[in-house]
């Protein structure tokens, strides 16, 4: 997958977890839960566009972790609020098949440009 397509697809990936941060239950577990998916679920972006100007090779192998540790975190709280009930299955699985796609993605990434000595 080449960079511009990662680029829209964790900036989608922003703009779906938002729209499913705003149809959480109000309660209080699904409001702290929720926040903490908003921002990881953002940062995942906003990461990955970081590593993409990163000035040398060391320096993207060094940011690109942080992109599939959000990605990582963001299936984590989607489980949890899975788990506990506050949302249906149904209503977390295309969010967290993208989340887990994300972090297979980043490790993919990390792996290739540690290989080759370059960005991907």
């Amino acid at each position: 997958m080449n960079h511009p397509d990662l680029k829209q697809r964790t900036k989608r990936f922003a703009l779906d977890v938002i729209k499913f941060f705003e149809s959480l239950p109000k309660d209080e577990t699904s409001r702290v839960l929720g926040r903490q998916l908003l921002r990881s679920g953002t940062s995942v972006g906003a990461n990955y566009r970081a590593a993409k100007r990163a000035k040398s090779n060391a320096d993207f192998i060094n940011k690109m972790p942080i992109v599939e540790e959000e990605a990582d975190e963001s299936g984590y709280w989607l489980e949890l609020l899975t788990e506990s009930e506050k949302v249906a299955p149904a209503k977390t699985g295309a969010l967290l098949g993208e989340a887990n796609e994300l972090v297979a993605i980043a490790v993919a990434s990390i792996n290739t440009a540690r290989k080759n000595g370059r960005k991907v």
